[in-house]
């Protein structure tokens, strides 16, 4: 057992989540998703279980929220604010029960009953009634003490300020969840990234009349502090908090038994996508408010008491509409807009659909009920749909037979690869006449690995193009920058930025000039290889003069697919414009091609075969080392094939045919004055 490596893989977690809970709590802007905070929280809780000697402050069975802000006054709660255990299986709600018998020393079939409360995903407060009277509203904080929010709460219509009744305690904390709903976070999404978030940062508005501009609800679910309470059970306390004028959730129900717990959560789950608030998962409390104190409490949370989590990468919406996306390539790629979920902590309104041969193999339609999956950072997908709740007029979706942005005949190409027909759908048009397609060619070319002009962003890229200042990639070093200057959000010196910006990226190598045009199949590596076989851009805008396409198919990475790209791209007048434009423009840095005198000076390569001395990029590696070259296929520029275990016999016959030499690995190795 390495204990070092232990305690720093422990230290890690811990650094982590502290760091989250600083982001979360402080900033409202949290690095992890919801499924990578509790997965990391319960990956230390288990290394802690395992490993006696780990033990820190920050740990996550000790801490609860995270330190009140400076910005506001501390007021320390009466009773603390706990989190709660979570569940995340069936497994996990048996050993619930089991040790709740197990600690009442109850028998196995002793009859528990919970309250099942939908838990909504919001910013947890307290609010403190004295006499009838609202007092002060305090956020969770760190459990023991919280930021007196008292001013920004009580903006919120939901929470009474004044309860007259009579059966009212003399003095409670009752405690909540302050959300934001999912049809008013849609005015709000461009400031945060989930209801959640917004929520969050509303509350803690230094000026509560900018609190008041957000449409904040506040749902009662607990009571911490209480003097003169009169109920016996949690259920009954939310049908008293209804009678004293406070919102409750209208899922709450009372159930015994974990297999309808399970049947409870399962048609929640189903209804989630047609609230209207975020929810996270059920929490269940044991219901007689006698066991609750009998049970008491473990570390920060309470033994009656579990959340059972949704699960956190999947969640159930309907499809809205579907939008047809357009690549630089030509490539349309079909969109879901969803009705808005929260899966992870990511408020989620779009899921993509690949392509058409995915929409028909799994029979997707507008106003189909889906699971929407997302797993980790990969664009959120449809991972089936609901077919028992498919209305009969969501009718199939049929797949554009001409360009959406340029009315031109969308096409499926012949993959040479695979010898079968493409399953993404293009449109045909050439060069720059789509406007889709030129507006995402325009994008790539001023990109990070492309020209990578600092404040050109792809907003700017779009307006520019509405406003007809682009429309060429040349356009972009002969703007007018007066007419830019009277643009709105545009200032003197943020145009002065610009301008330097754009001027200082006149200096480009060949390599990203190649990438920026945007040819398909050519990305940066094969923008490489073109430009060390080129070595100037005159070498490679000849290209449409000389025709020697095929000869690209001696570089070693370059194949058919990519001397098809780039026949093509030259095939078209208008980027052979592009090219002569931004000659005159450009200073265009000639590649370096050092030049070595190694062993394999002026002499070329192909290995064919399986090598069991050496790899074959090491056979690259060494050959290139020494002043030689790679080459892809057979040809009268071949000098040497190395052969391996199971040759291929056509290159072989091509080799012996054109007389070059054939060597197997030893006489390669011999010729470098090395053995294996």
């Amino acid at each position: 057992m390495d204990i070092e490596k232990i305690k720093k893989d422990y230290l890690k977690k811990i650094k982590q989540i502290t760091k989250n809970n600083e982001e979360y709590y402080e900033k409202n802007n949290p690095s992890l998703s919801d499924e990578k905070y509790d997965r990391l929280k319960n990956e230390i809780i288990e290394l802690e279980k395992k490993y006696s000697f780990l033990n820190h402050k920050n740990s996550p069975p000790k801490i609860v929220g995270f330190k009140p802000s400076k910005n506001f006054k501390k007021v320390k709660h009466k009773v603390p604010m706990l989190s709660l255990a979570n569940a995340f299986s069936l497994e996990d709600l048996i050993n619930f029960e089991k040790k709740i018998i197990n600690f009442l020393s109850k028998k196995s079939d002793f009859k528990i009953f919970y309250s099942a409360e939908p838990k909504i995903d919001g910013i947890s407060a307290s609010l403190t009634y004295l006499n009838g009277k609202l007092k002060y509203g305090l956020s969770r904080g760190d459990g023991k003490e919280g930021e007196d929010i008292t001013s920004n709460l009580a903006t919120i219509k939901d929470i009474p300020k004044i309860i007259l009744s009579k059966d009212f305690p003399e003095e409670i904390d009752v405690r909540g969840e302050v959300f934001i709903q999912n049809s008013d976070f849609e005015n709000l999404k461009d400031k945060f990234a989930n209801p959640r978030n917004a929520a969050s940062g509303s509350l803690r508005q230094k000026n509560p009349e900018d609190t008041k501009k957000i449409p904040l609800k506040f749902i009662a679910y607990t009571y911490g502090f209480e003097k003169g309470l009169k109920v016996d059970n949690q259920f009954e306390f939310l049908k008293k908090l209804d009678s004293w004028g406070f919102k409750t959730n209208p899922l709450n129900k009372l159930i015994s038994g974990v297999k309808n717990l399970i049947q409870n959560y399962n048609e929640i789950e189903k209804k989630r996508s047609n609230l209207d608030f975020d929810i996270d998962g059920i929490v269940y409390k044991v219901n007689d408010f006698n066991l609750q104190k009998r049970l008491g409490y473990v570390a920060n949370a309470p033994r009656w008491a579990v959340a059972h989590k949704f699960s956190s990468n999947k969640a159930v919406s309907e499809i809205k509409d579907i939008e047809i996306q357009i690549g630089r390539t030509g490539a349309l790629t079909p969109v879901a807009k969803i009705k808005p979920i929260n899966i992870g902590g990511v408020q989620v309104s779009n899921a993509t659909l690949h392509n058409e041969d995915e929409i028909i193999r799994k029979d997707i339609r507008i106003g189909d009920t889906v699971t929407v999956e997302r797993a980790g950072d990969v664009i959120p997908h449809i991972l089936s749909v609901d077919f028992k709740k498919r209305k009969k007029d969501n009718l199939k979706f049929i797949f554009p037979e001409k360009c959406p942005s340029c009315g031109s005949k969308t096409i499926k190409e012949f993959n040479l690869t695979t010898k079968k027909e493409d399953a993404v759908r293009r449109c045909s048009s050439e060069g720059y006449s789509c406007e889709k397609i030129s507006v995402e060619k325009l994008k790539h070319f001023v990109s990070k690995e492309a020209f990578n002009i600092d404040g050109f962003g792809k907003k700017i890229v779009e307006s520019f193009w509405k406003l007809k200042l682009i429309k060429f990639p040349q356009d972009i070093f002969q703007l007018d920058y007066n007419i830019i200057e009277s643009l709105e959000g545009w200032g003197k010196l943020s145009v002065e930025n610009l301008k330097y910006s754009i001027n200082e990226k006149k200096n480009i190598s060949l390599e990203r000039l190649i990438y920026s045009l945007g040819i398909r199949h050519i990305g940066l590596e094969n923008a490489k290889l073109l430009s060390k076989y080129f070595n100037t851009f005159q070498n490679f805008k000849n290209l449409s003069k000389t025709n020697k396409f095929n000869d690209l198919l001696n570089i070693d990475g370059i194949g058919e697919t990519q001397v098809n790209s780039v026949k093509n791209f030259f095939s078209v007048s208008i980027n052979l414009k592009v090219l002569n434009e931004l000659e005159k423009l450009l200073n265009i840095k000639v590649s370096k091609n050092e030049k070595k005198n190694g062993l394999l000076k002026d002499k070329s390569f192909l290995v064919t075969g399986k090598l069991d001395k050496i790899s074959r990029a090491e056979v690259k590696a060494l050959i290139e080392d020494n002043s030689g070259t790679t080459v892809s296929s057979v040809s009268k520029k071949l000098n040497y094939l190395i052969t391996g275990e199971k040759p291929t016999k056509k290159k072989i016959e091509s080799a012996k045919a054109l007389k070059i030499k054939i060597i197997d690995q030893d006489e390669f190795l011999k010729m470098l004055n090395k053995t294996s």
